[in-house]
This record gives structure tokens, C-alpha cells and sequence, in this order.
């Protein structure tokens, strides 16, 4: 096994090495570094299975070494060395094989190799992913990944924060984002070294989970500057991005092409991340709320100009799925149903729309649409 160790320390450094390659024996030290940056720079030539840091170095934490190394092809295992005691280290063990506290003991430390022989076996064990496997990410209502030949899987985020920071990174893909306005959107309450900790903590979690998953053709990038990520996708396909070229592709709706618009309206599943409460994410998912509803309000229009009764009925039962308050959805379907004679739908379309005005809004609807009621419970009453 081929270890690089890295220490701003000279003492630390020797003793480590000592007990790799003297005491627990089959480990290999193929560099001991106590300038951390030099170290970055040979671990890509070096190629070890494993690196041992240092977490508190003048220069740069073992910490942000550790984000830097994962996004070099082959990434090795992190071994997190410190001085701090169990409660100081308790978010860095998220992000690492393992830590060790100093001075480094001989048993501590047998234990560090087999859990890493462990992990190197079940990775050889492991069925690899193939390199041409597409994959398409979706973004209507969770985050799920489909590949080839696979089921629909949903990642189990070691924290709601890696959840939610793959997500921003995603919207913005493509783009570099600077390393403060990330702390600021996410830890916006920590201070600068603890918000800088939180974010290398997270991308380190992210690329381990997506290593975990097999999702190679996603890799989120480090700028060449201080701060700054990029996640980039490659291959992969968005489905919010597909849903929004197919509809501006659509042709001038005609009943021999209607069979397209319903797909693309049927393909719009839920609301863009949906699921979860994030603000920044308000404005893509109004948007495209929006063209969705334009697209259905078009294809209302079509059915009822056609005499369509029913795929005019389906398309407005469909806007209040999604939008809850829309007045003209409910007055078409009680007229349609009105058409139908069918009293009771009329009456629960009524129902629907004032109570859900009144505990949405504390307001009552359109005076044009309960004039309409009125009319029609007096005419039907006479007949």
C-alpha cells in the first residue's frame, strides 16, 4: 500500500513513517512532506492509496488539502492526523476514512489500516461503473439519478447541507462560484474560518458521495484562484432543461399534434426542487411554474374551442393540481360540468375555490365567478 504523509511538523512526520512502514509493515511512505503545497502538487505523479494529514498547518488545513486531493482522477483515502481532542474533530471523521489523534499510537493506528484494507477490498469487490453509462439527473419536485439500466435512485446525503449545496451548485452549473457567497448563502452565522471549514467539509462529502454512487460523469471543480466551484455535468441530462427545450420545440397546436403537447405537459411531474424549502431557488421554480401553466391554459383553450369536453375537464383538473388558486380553472370546470348536468362537481368546485381562497389568501373570489353560482343555483333549484 502506498501512503503520503503530510505534517508541517519534522518529529510527527518521522514517528509516522516509522510506525507505517517498521511497525505495521506492507505500507509503503512514498512521500513525507511538511510543505503542505508541495504535497498537492506531487500526490497526482505519486499516486498513493492513502494520505495521513495533518489538520492544523499554518499555511493551508489539512482540511482544504484534503477537498483539493478528491478532485484529482484516483482519488486516495484521507487520514485526518490532529491534536484536537473528540469534540473538536467531530465534523471532520464526516468527511475522512479516519482520524487519529497525536501522538500516534501503534494500536490506534492498526485499526486506521484495516478499516482502509477493508475499504480497498470492497472497492476491487465492487462492480464498476461503465464509463459510457448515461445518466440523467431530475430536478421536478427531489433530486433522483437515473442510469442505464437502473432504477431511479435518491442519494442518501450524509447532511441536509451537502444536499442543498449539490443543489445550488447544480443550478448554477457551468458557472464558478465564489467560495464567500457560498458560506454566505449557507452558514451565513459562522465566522470566516468556521464557515471556510463547513464548505470544505461539504464539497469533500459530495465528491465522496458521488464517488460513492458511481456518478463520475458529475465532478464539481476547484478555480485557480482562492475561492471559487464549478460543477459540471458532462454527459448528464436535466431534466427541467429537456422539459423546457421540448416546449419551446413544440409546433402551433393542432389536433394532429395535440398527442405533444400532452406529453410535455405530463412530464412536467412537480415543481423544480420542489421538496424542499430553498429560497434561491424561488425565481427558476416560479418561472417555471409559469410556462407550464401558460402551456396548459393554451391547451384548455384548444380542447374547449374543439368541444373536447373531457381533455378540457383533465387539463384544469391538472392546473389545480399545481396551482391551487387559479379563479379561471375552477369557473371553466363548473361550467363544463354545468353542461354535464352534474350538480354535485359544479357544487365541489364552488366549495373548493372559497375555502382555499379564504385559508390562503383571507380573501373571497372574483365577484364575476360567485355571480355565476348564484345564477346557476337559482336556475337549477327552478328546474
Amino acid at each position: 500500500m502506498r501512503a503520503l504523509l503530510v505534517d508541517d511538523e519534522q518529529l510527527p512526520l518521522m514517528h509516522l513513517q516509522r510506525l507505517l512502514e517498521k511497525d505495521v509493515g506492507g505500507v509503503k511512505v512514498v512521500g513525507a512532506y511538511t510543505n503542505p503545497l508541495e504535497a498537492i502538487d506531487q500526490a497526482i505523479s505519486l499516486q498513493p492509496d492513502v494520505v495521513f494529514l495533518d489538520i492544523n498547518m499554518p499555511r493551508i488545513s489539512g482540511l482544504e488539502i484534503g477537498e483539493r486531493l478528491q478532485g484529482i482522477d484516483n482519488s486516495p483515502e484521507i487520514v485526518f492526523v490532529t491534536g484536537y481532542d473528540k469534540y473538536a474533530v467531530d465534523a471532520f471523521e464526516l468527511c475522512a476514512l479516519d482520524y487519529i489523534m497525536k501522538p500516534v499510537q501503534l494500536q490506534r493506528l492498526q485499526k486506521t489500516m484495516d478499516r482502509l484494507h477493508e475499504r480497498i477490498k470492497s472497492a476491487q469487490e465492487a462492480e464498476p461503473v461503465k464509463e459510457e453509462s448515461f445518466v440523467s439527473i431530475q430536478c421536478f419536485n427531489s433530486i433522483l439519478f437515473h442510469q442505464s439500466n437502473q432504477e431511479p435512485q435518491e442519494i442518501k446525503w450524509r447532511t441536509n447541507k451537502a444536499r442543498e449545496l449539490f443543489a445550488y451548485l447544480l443550478h448554477h452549473r457551468n458557472k464558478m462560484l465564489d467560495k464567500d457567497s457560498l458560506i454566505e448563502l449557507l452558514w451565513p452565522d459562522y465566522d470566516g474560518s468556521k464557515g471556510v471549514t463547513q464548505l470544505y467539509t461539504t464539497i469533500y462529502l459530495i465528491r465522496q458521495t458521488l464517488k460513492r454512487y458511481g456518478l463520475q460523469t458529475i465532478s464539481i471543480n476547484k478555480g485557480n484562484l482562492e475561492g471559487g466551484y464549478k460543477l459540471t455535468i458532462d454527459s448528464a441530462a436535466i431534466d427541467v432543461e429537456e422539459w423546457e427545450n421540448r416546449l419551446k420545440q413544440l409546433p402551433p397546436l393542432s389536433l394532429a399534434n395535440m398527442q405533444k403537447y400532452e406529453q410535455v405537459l405530463a412530464t412536467y411531474t412537480g415543481d423544480y426542487f420542489g421538496d424542499y424549502d430553498y429560497l434561491w431557488a424561488e425565481y427558476e421554480r416560479e418561472r417555471l411554474r409559469r410556462m407550464w401553466l401558460q402551456l396548459a391554459k393554451t391547451m384548455s383553450s384548444f380542447y374547449l374551442g374543439h368541444g373536447r369536453v373531457q381533455e378540457a375537464i383533465n387539463v384544469n383538473q391538472r392546473i389545480q393540481h399545481l396551482h391551487l388558486l387559479e379563479e379561471d380553472s375552477y369557473m371553466i370546470l363548473m361550467q363544463l360540468y354545468a353542461s354535464l348536468d352534474n350538480q354535485a362537481a359544479v357544487e365541489e368546485q364552488y366549495q373548493l375555490l372559497t375555502s382555499r381562497w379564504e385559508i390562503e389568501l383571507g380573501s373571497t373570489v372574483n365577484e364575476h365567478i360567485t355571480n355565476w353560482y348564484h345564477i346557476w343555483k337559482q336556475e337549477t333549484e327552478q328546474k
